[in-house]
C-alpha cells in the first residue's frame, strides 16, 4: 500500500548505472551457515512481493540470492524492510502488498530456521526492527494510513519469550528509523509524512519520555564517539545531548530544499557519518550523491562528493571497516552491493536480489 515509497526507493537505479562483474551466484548454503556474514534486505518489486534476504561471507565475492527459500522451500512473500538478529533470534520484516498480510518473521538466526510468525493486527505496515535484549524486540510500524496519510503509528514491544506483541506505543506521523542506547529508543518519522518530532522511549518502561523538535522529518542516525545523538532531517543534521536532550549543534546539508539526506552510515570509528543526498525528477527517478562529513565539522561540505554515485543503501561493515552501497537498476531484475574503501576507493560489486535497501552486519 505504499506506491510512492516503491517508485521513490527503486525506480531510482535506473538512472545509475553500475559495474559489471561476475553473476554467478554460489552453491547453495546449508542450515546453520549464517553465523556470520553479511545479509542484504531486497525490497523487490511492491506489487510482485518478491522481496528476499541475500548471503555472502565477507571473503566471497558471490552472494546466495534468497536465503530463505533455500531454507524453507518457499518464499516470504512480500518486501523485506529490514532485518537484525540478537544471540540466535532474528527478525525479518516482511511488507506484503495486500492489506492484513504484513508480518515479523522470527527465526533462529543461525539456521534461518521459523520460529514464530505476527501478523495483523499487531504488525501493519512494518519498517525498521531492533532488539533491546534477548527477551525484547521493538519493530515500528505505520499503521494501516489506506489514505497514505503517514498521520498514525506505532511501536510494537515483542516478547520473544512468547513471540507475541505486549504493547504498541502510540507514535503519530509514522515512525520509521529506529536506535537503541543506554536503555533509550529514539524514533524517527517517515520521510513520506510531515512529522518534525524526534521521539524518545524509555526502554524499561516502554513508556514516551520526551519528544524533540526538528526542521523535517527526522531520521535518528546513531551515538557517536563522544556520546552524542545525531539526527538528520530534511537538509539538516543536528548533534543532540541524551542527558539533557538540548541540541547541541545544527548542520545545513547545502541549501537546495528540493533534496534530501538519507541513507546514513556511521564510520566504525563513530567519527565520520557518510550520506546520500537526492531528489525526485519528475517522473519519480531518484538521483543523488554521496558525502560525508566528521562529527567535529561546522558545516557539511557538498561541493566535493564522497562518492559521485547514488545508492538506495548505505552502511559501514563494523568487522572490517568497509562501505556497502546498494545498487537498485530496476525493479525487474537483481541489484548489486558495491563494496568501498573508507578513502573511497572501489573494492568489488556483488549481485544480490531485486531492489536492495539495505546491509545487516554480522
Amino acid at each position: 500500500m505504499r506506491m510512492k515509497k516503491q517508485l521513490t526507493q527503486v525506480v531510482l537505479a535506473a538512472s545509475l548505472t553500475f559495474i559489471t562483474w561476475s553473476c554467478n551466484q554460489k552453491d547453495p548454503v546449508a542450515k546453520g551457515d549464517f553465523v556470520s556474514g553479511v545479509f542484504v534486505m531486497n525490497i523487490g518489486n511492491f506489487f510482485s512481493n518478491n522481496g528476499s534476504i541475500s548471503f555472502f561471507s565477507r571473503e566471497q565475492n558471490t552472494s546466495e540470492a534468497d536465503i530463505y527459500s533455500k531454507v524453507h522451500g518457499a518464499t516470504l512473500n512480500g518486501g523485506v524492510e529490514d532485518y537484525a538478529t540478537f544471540d540466535d533470534r532474528g527478525a525479518i520484516l516482511v511488507d506484503n502488498s495486500a492489506a492484513g498480510q504484513d508480518r515479523v518473521e522470527i527465526i533462529n538466526s543461525n539456521t534461518f530456521e521459523k520460529v514464530a510468525s505476527i501478523g495483523a493486527p499487531d504488525i501493519e505496515n512494518p519498517r525498521k526492527v531492533v532488539f533491546a535484549n534477548s527477551s525484547k524486540a521493538y519493530v515500528s510500524c505505520w499503521g494501516t494510513n489506506g489514505d497514505y496519510s503517514y498521520k498514525t503509528g506505532y511501536i510494537a514491544v515483542i516478547d520473544l519469550n512468547t513471540n507475541k506483541v505486549t504493547k504498541k506505543i502510540n507514535i503519530a506521523d509514522g515512525p520509521e528509523k529506529l536506535v537503541l542506547n543506554n536503555g533509550k529508543l529514539f524514533v524517527g518519522t517517515t520521510p513520506y509524512g510531515a512529522g518534525k518530532n524526534l521521539t524518545v522511549i524509555n526502554a524499561i518502561s516502554d513508556e514516551v519520555v520526551k519528544t524533540i523538535t526538528l526542521s523535517g522529518t527526522t531520521t535518528p542516525i546513531g551515538v557517536d564517539a563522544n556520546g552524542k545523538l545525531w539526527v538528520g532531517s530534511g537538509i539538516q543534521v543536528s548533534r543532540i545531548n541524551m542527558i539533557t536532550y538540548d541540541i547541541e549543534a545544527k548542520l545545513a546539508i547545502g541549501t537546495d530544499a528540493t533534496k534530501s539526506a538519507g541513507n546514513f552510515a556511521f564510520s566504525t570509528d563513530l567519527r565520520t557519518v557518510f550520506f546520500v543526498l537526492s531528489y525526485d525528477d519528475a517522473n519519480y527517478v531518484n538521483h543523488g550523491t554521496t558525502y560525508k562529513f566528521a562529527i567535529t565539522d561546522t558545516q557539511v561540505n557538498v561541493t566535493t562528493p564522497f562518492i559521485k554515485r547514488n545508492f538506495s543503501g548505505l552502511n559501514v561493515d563494523p568487522a572490517q571497516g568497509l562501505i556497502y552501497a546498494a545498487v537498485s537498476p530496476s525493479v525487474l531484475q537483481s541489484g548489486y552491493a558495491i563494496r568501498y574503501r573508507t578513502d573511497g576507493s572501489l573494492v568489488d560489486s556483488i549481485k544480490v536480489g531485486i531492489a536492495p535497501i539495505g546491509f545487516f552486519f554480522r
